[in-house]
């Protein structure tokens, strides 16, 4: 028999037999054979797909249209359905939930038995494991960040010294001795920001060709070296921030949690920063502190072949451990690229983590702080560990108060950087619209070919290295260098001489355009903050057009360099196009004052711009607060900042998502954000309306040619259980995983043993095949085998297999009749896999997955609704 749902009008049917029809999909079926996955039918009839048992009628019915896009376990999709990618088919959803079965809970008894009478238990001995691990991580990722940071810096150093000796003939070791005096005369923060000067001094002089050449060609042999690891390993391309956002929220991405992958991604970010492109590596610290995570709490690789004992690690060897520890990872990457452990904590849970709890913070905290401590012991290991010096992290330099212990700005000023924050998140707004149509169009044009994505890196190098080196010809002014600095902090003094002598007079002029291209990013971004600006007699460093010159192509740069095929962050082209902004920002405030002071220092208005542009583009609220909080060091501006960031994120909003997720829709990865979809809310929708009711099931004992004909049929990851002694109530579930496992261990039964089984469908208590033990079939976890790895002999193909220990018997289901709010809620704050959809009388009528509670999903289910109740009126008619 068939229900009808009184609310949408899909028709959906079960599976017990006798009791419903039952629905398969003939495109699921390999060469013809159908699916007999209840029951071997006697007098089968394959052209009416009719059967008869003890006088039970059995309908398998074909649908022209498939609900199931690429298996159960990693939901599916209508096959005509627009968004449906097949490239995406191996994305699954991971497993947080063991599978209660019978061997599983022999296993926990075991250990408990094994615990009866001991203090060092088995628990205490996973939590000190886990912290071990948790403090490994912090320490690994706090080595690979120091690693990449000394790498790209002297390779930026050596790019710049050589075509600075290019462009000032008289270069000589003078030179470099003069600036090595002023260097000893600073203290060890001061020389970190001169190191980065890139430029120190040299002689007046008109450069010609060679140098725009070799500062072309360098650059573009960086960043191709780059694009080759991308080129290797495609996953390393981009932030890694979308994929790991995934990851955290349930999506098994292939192969982004590997070795390779990270070897990949961090050296190609060191040679792409070097390479000049405005990017950043907060992003690639992120996943690779999260592959760094995922690594150790497995205690094995494939990229390396080290594989430890299955023994030690068997606690952390499942999808929930390794999630939590990747938050961590996360927290740490963090924490590694700004030296903002506790911004790196709300990071992974306002940014990554679907599922959070009170331990998770504590070791996400743990490992944060570890990696901070790592970097304060190897940056600080030339003074023996003496004071500290924070400068060597990426910071903002130090923030002074300028006025004693008042404020740098006035509570009347708030509501201005309220506009700040506005105009901020229009400018993300506008980054993220036309990254979008930019990545579409690559996404027509570009990827389909490795040489495509090559070739597209190699122009914008080259356009990159050419739009740098011609805006400070461009500007050709020189400014005087400031001279009264009695009042100056020594940090001001050394960014001074950071100022790029570009065409002027070393010691007495500088560049303004080039002393924020023609320098580390984090350098500029300190100029921007920390030169002085507050009207009076205070100096105007970076003057409007300067600061305007500078802005508008270095933002588009970033627009179009993010999406190439090179491993790229989006913090520092942010921050240093978002301080460039608000001190462009500041000064023109300043000019309508006319210099009296009334407004706060552009420094200031530069932090307020970088928060904003931040904030409108990856449209972080907390996380981003107080990363730049921590950044900063500087509490008064903690309501500042609040305002500036929601200020952004509301402007932005009303046009666009943040650029990540727009990044993960463009992917077409299934990823369930935190509320229900806004189709759900205003319409009545039932979980009966969005399963599939084309389900594949088994019996408690099935046949084990019946078994691989199945898995060699469809890829779906779970198969539900059936009862048919009991009415065809569900019985439990079996994973794909597990059924690969037993077959190709071949723990099979006498196939004379149950004769009357087909016949019958009674069975006895005893078991019926041999019994593979829980940490056998998790042993092979996360490869385990494939129907590919299965040979099936014919005469194995009667023999019984029985599930009965092996099957989930406490799966998570819901009524046909529940709201979509309620099964959305519970399918995405458990992180199930599936979700089997049950009548009142717990007999199976479909399965939900994470694709069916897309928003595309549910509007296309609510149209086949109400197309439905047409079709029926239309036949009532006729």
């Amino acid at each position: 028999m068939s229900y009808s749902n009184i609310n949408g009008g899909a028709r959906y049917r079960g599976v017990p037999p006798g009791l419903m029809n039952v629905e398969f999909n003939a495109d699921d079926q390999s060469d013809g054979a159908v699916d007999d996955g209840l029951a071997n039918l006697p007098n089968y009839n394959q052209h009416t797909h009719q059967g008869f048992r003890n006088g039970r009628a059995y309908t398998f019915k074909d649908r022209p249209g498939s609900l199931r896009g690429d298996g159960y376990g990693g939901g599916g999709y209508h096959s005509h359905h627009p968004v449906h990618n097949p490239k995406n088919s191996a994305i699954e959803s991971h497993n947080y939930e063991p599978d209660e079965s019978e061997v599983w809970r022999a296993w926990v008894a075991q250990v408990h038995f094994s615990n009866r009478g001991q203090w060092w238990t088995t628990g205490k001995k996973r939590s000190l494991k886990r912290w071990i691990l948790t403090f490994m991580v912090g320490v690994i990722q706090a080595l690979v960040a120091a690693v990449c940071n000394f790498s790209y810096r002297a390779m930026s150093r050596q790019k710049f010294d050589y075509v600075y000796e290019l462009l000032n003939p008289t270069y000589d070791e003078a030179a470099l001795a003069a600036a090595a005096t002023t260097d000893d005369d600073l203290s060890m923060d001061e020389r970190d920001v001169t190191d980065g000067s890139t430029f120190p001094t040299g002689s007046k002089g008109h450069p010609g060709l060679n140098p725009y050449l070799a500062f072309c060609l360098i650059q573009t042999a960086l960043v191709a070296i780059s694009s080759i690891f991308v080129w290797i390993e495609p996953l390393s391309g981009g932030s890694g921030i979308p994929e790991i956002k995934c990851y955290l929220n349930g999506i098994d991405i292939p192969r982004i949690v590997r070795v390779k992958t990270l070897i990949c991604r961090v050296v190609g970010c060191i040679f792409s920063v070097a390479g000049g492109l405005p990017i950043g590596m907060e992003g690639p610290m992120v996943h690779s502190g999260a592959v760094v995570a995922a690594g150790v709490s497995q205690g094995k690789t494939q990229c390396c072949g080290i594989d430890t004992s299955f023994t030690k690690f068997s606690d952390f060897r499942n999808d929930r451990e390794k999630r939590d520890f990747v938050a961590c990872g996360a927290a740490a990457g963090v924490a590694s690229a700004f030296g903002a452990p506790i911004g790196g904590v709300l990071f992974s849970l306002e940014e990554g983590a679907s599922y959070w709890s009170t331990k998770l913070t504590w070791r996400a905290f743990f490992c944060a702080m570890t990696t901070l401590a790592t970097l304060f012991a190897i940056n600080n290991v030339d003074v023996w560990w003496g004071q500290a010096d924070v400068a060597r992290l990426f910071s903002f330099g130090e923030f002074n108060s300028l006025s004693g212990e008042a404020s740098n700005f006035s509570i009347w000023e708030l509501p201005i950087f309220a506009c700040v924050g506005c105009l901020g998140g229009l400018i993300g707004a506008v980054f993220n619209a036309a990254n979008e149509h930019l990545t579409i169009w690559r996404m027509k044009r570009i990827n389909h070919t490795k040489w495509k994505r090559f070739l597209e890196v190699i122009c914008v190098a080259i356009g990159v290295s050419t739009i740098s080196y011609i805006m400070p010809l461009i500007w050709g002014r020189c400014t005087e260098l400031p001279k009264d600095m009695q009042d100056w902090t020594n940090q001001e003094k050394s960014l001074v001489e950071a100022l790029v002598p570009f065409q002027c007079e070393p010691g007495k002029e500088y560049n303004e355009v080039a002393s924020l291209i023609f320098t580390e990013s984090d350098v500029a971004i300190k100029q921007l903050f920390h030169f002085r600006e507050a009207g009076g007699d205070d100096n105007s460093t970076f003057s409007s057009g300067a600061l305007f010159l500078f802005f508008v192509p270095y933002i588009i740069m970033a627009t179009i360099t993010c999406g190439i095929a090179v491993p790229s962050g989006l913090f520092v082209p942010t921050l240093l196009s978002g301080a460039a902004f608000g001190r462009l920002c500041g000064h023109l405030l300043h000019k309508l004052d006319h210099t009296n002071g009334t407004f706060a220092d552009s420094g200031t208005y530069a932090l307020m711009g970088s928060a904003a542009v931040v904030g409108g583009t990856a449209r972080m609220t907390i996380s981003l607060t107080v990363m730049l909080l921590e950044a900063t060091g500087d509490m008064q501006y903690v309501l500042p900042l609040m305002i500036v960031v929601m200020s952004a994120r509301f402007t932005g909003n009303v046009f666009n998502e943040g650029l990540y997720d727009i990044q993960i829709h463009l992917k077409n990865i299934p990823f369930m954000e935190p509320e229900v979809p806004p189709i759900a809310e205003r319409n009545e929708i039932v979980a009966g309306q969005v399963m599939s009711a084309e389900v594949k099931c088994l019996r408690p004992v099935e046949r084990a040619g019946v078994v691989y004909d199945l898995l060699r049929s469809c890829q779906h990851g779970t198969f539900p259980i059936v009862d048919t002694a009991s009415g065809g109530t569900l019985y439990g579930t079996a994973s794909r995983d597990m059924l690969c496992t037993i077959l190709k261990r071949r723990a099979f039964g006498n196939p004379d043993i149950l004769d009357d089984y087909d016949n019958s469908d009674t069975l006895g208590p005893r078991r019926l095949s041999p019994l593979v033990q829980w940490d056998t079939i998790e042993r092979a976890y996360p490869r385990y085998p494939t129907i590919d790895d299965v040979y099936m002999r014919e005469s194995d193909r009667n023999c019984w297999l029985d599930l009965r220990p092996y099957a989930n018997t406490a799966p998570y289901t819901i009524n046909e009749t529940a709201s979509i709010q309620r099964t959305y809620r519970l399918f995405r704050t458990l992180g199930l896999r599936f979700l089997c959809v049950v009548n009142h009388n717990n007999q199976v009528v479909g399965i939900i997955t994470r694709k069916d509670l897309l928003p595309e999903s549910l509007t296309d289910s609510l149209l086949r609704g109400r197309n439905a109740h047409v079709m029926e009126d239309e036949q009532q008619i006729a």
